[in-house]
């Protein structure tokens, strides 16, 4: 298999130049699908099984690898699974120290079954610089961070937790989902690992589930692979497929969906009476310095509180046209998730709250229509 463009192509020529190959003597310009479960004994790039191993996979593992900065990439059926991947490395009595303000479905993971094999997750504000000096102090084996975060979109220095992360010997992960690798580049900022759900800003087409692990070492890479293999957390070729076509356009879409989500930003904050609203690229965020200085862009993401009680929030939620209430994101279409009752509906009310999580908040997926259309839709059913 071929090299592909080097690393020093900008990032749009390897997105649509690192996944061809494969293509034997037919000349194909996009690689086909390889639905097939098994292969001859003894071919020369040595697949066997598709479970561990696929043509489809390793175009796309080499593409995320590159988009990532990352020396090893390896995909997972969907973002769950590279988390499972992850976290399956840990034994009893390990503890995960991680951000308090994390996603829904990673706390339920914690809480409902690695719990039960006695792994232990303790949760803290990474915004706060005494949580940082006192990392080493909970003796973790991982230290776990989205940023930004779900859904409050809080930006957390990575560079600044993985110095501390390393000061106590244990490793850094970093859930870039929200990012993309187009905005930020976690493993060039210091991380261990880059974990990101493919199926989201990559695919950018709400038609397949992918997630992918990124690192520099070789043990966290092979440790993945067996992952892979080993707890049959393969992706399918399908959509792996469909993932390295989106991948080709990531670029282009995530300048949109910035551009977009800012002037939506903008629109709510400015134009309507909203107690909160939440953008990495609004000078209003806590963290707008770091946020301008780690990531390329802001991304497609707007969490808004409306300071409404939880019937009129669902009832403006629902009266959106453009707006289809999903918990996905990512997408080229808009979408509206109401975290409480959804994305963090497995999280305690009460652990929801502390975090900011309210019955008001509303999380806005900006996707890349017409943003004026977008702006009246939300104007149109706040005043209905």
């Amino acid at each position: 298999m071929s090299n592909g463009p080097s690393d020093s192509k900008g990032f749009e020529t390897r997105a649509i130049h690192s996944g061809r190959d494969f293509v034997g003597d037919t000349g194909t310009v996009t690689p086909p699908v390889w639905l097939t479960s098994t292969f001859e004994y003894g071919n020369p790039n040595g697949f066997d099984y598709t479970r561990s191993g696929n043509p489809n996979f390793r175009l796309l593992d080499r593409t995320i690898a590159s988009l990532e900065g990352a020396a090893h990439a390896t995909s997972f059926g969907s973002g769950v699974s590279a988390i499972t991947a992850v976290v399956s490395t840990l034994k009893s009595g390990d503890v995960v120290l991680a951000e308090e303000n994390i996603y829904g479905c990673t706390f339920r993971l914690f809480a409902q079954v690695f719990a039960k094999f006695g792994v232990e997750v303790r949760y803290v504000d990474f915004t706060d610089q005494a949580s940082l000096e006192k990392v080493a102090e909970h003796a973790p084996t991982i230290v776990w961070i989205e940023s930004p975060t779900n859904p409050n979109l809080k930006i957390i220095d990575i560079a600044a937790v993985a110095d501390v992360t390393h000061a106590a010997d244990a490793s850094l992960v970093v859930d870039n989902t929200f990012a993309s690798s187009f905005l930020q580049r976690p493993v060039e900022l210091g991380a261990d690992l880059s974990l990101i759900s493919l199926t989201k800003y990559t695919n950018g087409h709400s038609d397949a589930l992918v997630g992918s692990v990124c690192t520099n070492s070789d043990e966290w890479h092979e440790k993945m692979t067996l992952a892979q293999k080993a707890l049959g957390l393969q992706p399918s070729p399908m959509d792996c497929w469909l993932t390295l076509r989106g991948a080709k356009t990531e670029a282009i879409r995530m300048e949109r969906h910035s551009s977009n989500a800012l002037a939506f930003a903008t629109f709510v904050e400015d134009e309507t009476d909203a107690v909160t609203v939440r953008y990495p690229f609004l000078p209003s965020h806590p963290q707008y310095e770091l946020a301008k200085h780690q990531m390329a862009g802001g991304s497609g993401i707007v969490t808004v509180d409306f300071g409404r009680s939880l019937d009129d929030t669902i009832k403006m939620v629902s009266a959106l046209s453009l707006f289809p209430r999903a918990e996905s994101l990512g997408g080229i279409e808009s979408l509206v998730c109401h975290p409480a009752s959804m994305t963090h509906a497995a999280v305690p009310k009460e652990t929801r709250e502390a975090v900011g999580i309210t019955d008001s908040l509303v999380r806005f997926s900006v996707g890349i229509e017409t943003v004026g259309d977008l702006i009246e839709d939300v104007r149109h059913a706040l005043q209905a």
